[in-house]
Parts: C-alpha cells; structure tokens; sequence
C-alpha cells in the first residue's frame, strides 16, 4: 500500500514517493471521538449500518488484516467534524465477496490503538505500510506518531505496529524495535517500505536512517515489534526509501526506489539480495512521482514511470533500464495496476484529470486513454489501486473532498474492455466513521 495524505502537517510532501514525517513539529491534539460524534455538521443519515468485520482464518492476500481472503481498504485523512477539528484517526473498510462493504469499517484512533510513550498517547496517528510481518496470514499496519523529543540526541523511534488477526486490527499498537546497531545519526526513523529484501519469504522492513543510509530490519518480528535481526544501517543512493516494493528483475529479492535528492530529484533503484538491498540499480530521471509496471516491452523486469508536472518519462526493463520513452501526459501523481487482466500494468496519472493509460507490448500509449469522472464536486486524489471484488482485475479508489468536511469515497472496478467502469461500484463518505 501506498500512503496517501491531503492536506495534513507534513515535512516534504512534494511527492508520493518521499512522504517524510516532520513527527517532532505538527499534528493535531489529541483526539475526543465522543466530543466530535457530538457535534458532526457532515451529513451521515445515509451511512450504512454498522456490520460486524468477517471473521477469517488467515491468507495471502494483500492488505487483509483479518485474513478472510479479501481486500480491506486504509484510509488516512478522513473527514472531520468541523473544519479544524482534531484529525479522528485511520479508517478501514473490510472487503467481502463483491469487494469492499462499508458497513465493515473500523476507525483506528490513538485514545483506543495507540502505544503510549512516557505516559504520553500520541496524537499523530498514520497509517505507513502494510504487510504481514509475523507471517501468520494477516496483514498488519505500520503507522507512525509523534513521540515526544526534547531535541537532544537521537529521536524515539515513531512507527508503531497494529498486529492483524481473525478480527481484523483490533489490539493496542506495538511500537517498533530498531536496535542500537541498526541505527546512525540523529534523524527520525521513519518512511517505512515493506519488503522481502532477502528471499527468505519473511517481510522485512526498511526505514530511513540518516546521510544516504538505512535501517534493514529483517522479517519476521515479534508480537512486540522486533525484527528477527538487523544489521548496521547499509549505504543507499539516497534518504527516502519509497514503496511499494516490488521484485523489478525477478530475481526473487524484493528491490525498492530511493529518492536521491529532495523534491523534484533523482531516484535510483536499490536491489534486494541475500544481505537485503545493498546494491544500487538504474538512475531515473528527476520527477515528482514514480510507479513501477509490466507496461510493456520486454516481460522478463518491470518499467518505471516518472512524472513530472508536464511529462511522463518511462524506462522500460530495470534495473538496466536502456530502452526509454516519453508521454505528454500531464498529472505527476502516478499509480499502476493491471485493469483489464492481460498481464499488463496499465499507468493511472492524476493532477487537474485522473488518467488511465493502456499498456500494450509495444509500451504505455495514450491512445484509448480512458478519463475517469470524478465521483463529486471537489479535489480528486487516487488513494490506492488493487483488486477488492476478486475478479483478477485491479480496481481503481479515489477520493474527491471539499474543504474538511465533505468527502467522497469511490470504487471504479477494473473491465476487460475500457479499462475501468464508467460508474463507481462501492461509493461512501470517510464522514461514516464518525458515527457511533
């Protein structure tokens, strides 16, 4: 999962692909979710009744934390009760046989998840990364706080760990364990990206750690956030490891992106292996967005896409990356997924118009460019890409919101023909979380 934020007190969001937390310096109070149920302006008579989470027995599937064999849905940002009010947490919406079922949601909060530190609950409570990082078949959430840090040496760790279960996330958060050797200099260890870096079949996590180095913290881990191991901090092409991690030239080790400079910059490929992702793949070019995908070409590695604010440059077969191309697309925002199920990544961009681009063997093309229709008035964002109705086509979520208060939620499946449905098929308000 990639974690998307709108709107809210962070460090650098000058792309989705180096969401770096400034934990020490922004984030609301603490949150009162009984005081804001209270004084709810947005409208919530239509919200679903409350259902209760599927009870399931464990899987592979990707972001099912409670192992039912569906898809769940995250969601930070959600709407408030008034404008300025406390932010009310994360949202997950369980998924079921026809995808993802409002009434199944769940709204984690720091007052009933979060670990306290030094008495101190936090109120900064987001949601990362997902994986199974104990490997019992249900997918966990990596989220990050706001410790409190009086400046002075190294900064508490802010990622904490919400264990997936039959239930769902329904226990208190863990916070994660670094140790000391796996540690160097005095930045925050965040920007989570998970992983098997290693091939062991266990996820691993990496996390920033400071000056053009990482934090390898092997898989599995403990009930009480531990990796297994985790070596001194490696040397990387750069500061911002960014996910969603995927295995680019099917060697059998996951690889990850790194930014190497803030902002606009470059990014490099980091390749996994038996020590983790120690070695430094292709250079690609400064863009403010990038998403890997089969788009085309040669089959045997994934491609990249690179966005920018007026074009999309492409590099095709990592990590060598020789072949290269162009799209005037706009939208630097980038997200892939295969749509219609022919085993090729189609690429979404988002900006002023969410896009959808074919991707045919010959490469990503803008002809048949499907255009989605925003699901209401306001500023849409993608939140995620993933197959939630099981059909074995990815399906498209977005989000459009107004302000703080008003939001809509939609679900535009994936179709064999045309890419994704004209019409969402699940559409919700995240203002269903603030309903007792």
């Amino acid at each position: 999962m990639r974690a998307r934020r709108s709107g809210k007190c962070t460090a650098a969001l000058t792309s989705a692909l180096g969401l770096a937390l400034a934990v020490a310096a922004c984030g609301p109070k603490q949150h009162d979710d009984a005081q804001s149920a209270r004084h709810t302006p947005v409208h919530v008579a239509d919200a679903p009744a409350q259902l209760p989470v599927p009870h399931g027995k464990g899987s592979k599937t990707p972001d099912d934390f409670n192992g039912d064999g569906h898809r769940d849905l995250v969601l930070n940002d959600l709407v408030k009760a008034q404008a300025h009010a406390d932010d009310a947490g994360i949202g997950i919406v369980y998924g079921g046989e026809r995808g993802l079922t409002p009434g199944a949601r769940q709204l984690l909060s720091p007052r009933r998840q979060a670990a306290p530190t030094k008495g101190r609950l936090p109120a900064v409570f987001d949601a990362e990364a997902t994986c199974d990082l104990d490997g019992d078949g249900f997918t966990d959430l990596v989220v990050s706080t706001d410790p409190p840090f009086d400046g002075q040496g190294q900064p508490p760790v802010p990622l904490q760990i919400l264990y997936g279960s039959p239930s769902g996330l329904t226990g208190k958060a863990v916070k994660l364990t670094i140790p000391a050797r796996a540690r160097v200099g005095n930045d925050w260890p965040d920007q989570p990206v998970c992983g098997d870096f290693d091939g062991d079949d266990a996820q691993d996590l990496v996390v920033h750690a400071s000056g053009g180095q990482l934090s390898f913290l092997r898989g599995p881990f403990t009930r009480k956030g531990s990796p297994r191991t985790a070596p001194a901090p490696i040397q990387s092409p750069g500061n911002a490891p960014t996910g969603p991690a995927a295995d680019v030239d099917d060697d059998g080790y996951d690889d990850l992106i790194v930014r190497t400079a803030e902002g606009t910059g470059k990014s490099a490929v980091v390749l996994g292996g038996p020590t983790g992702p120690t070695r430094t793949g292709a250079t690609l070019p400064a863009g403010i967005d990038v998403a890997l995908g089969t788009f085309g070409k040669g089959r045997a590695a994934l491609d990249a896409a690179i966005g920018t604010m007026g074009e999309t440059s492409l590099r095709y077969d990592l990590p060598a990356a020789t072949t290269r191309g162009t799209l005037t697309t706009p939208g630097s925002v980038l997200d892939a997924a295969d749509f219609d199920g022919d085993g090729l990544s189609e690429l979404v961009t988002s900006g002023s118009q969410l896009r959808v681009l074919h991707g045919r063997t010959t490469g990503l093309t803008t002809t048949g460019m499907v255009t989605v229709r925003p699901p209401a008035q306001g500023t849409t964002r993608v939140v995620t890409v993933g197959d939630f109705d099981g059909d074995g086509r990815a399906d498209l979520v977005v989000r459009t919101y107004v302000g703080e208060t008003k939001d809509t939620v939609a679900v535009y499946p994936g179709m064999k023909k045309g890419l994704v449905a004209a019409e969402p098929s699940v559409r919700f308000s995240s203002s269903e979380f603030l309903v007792r």
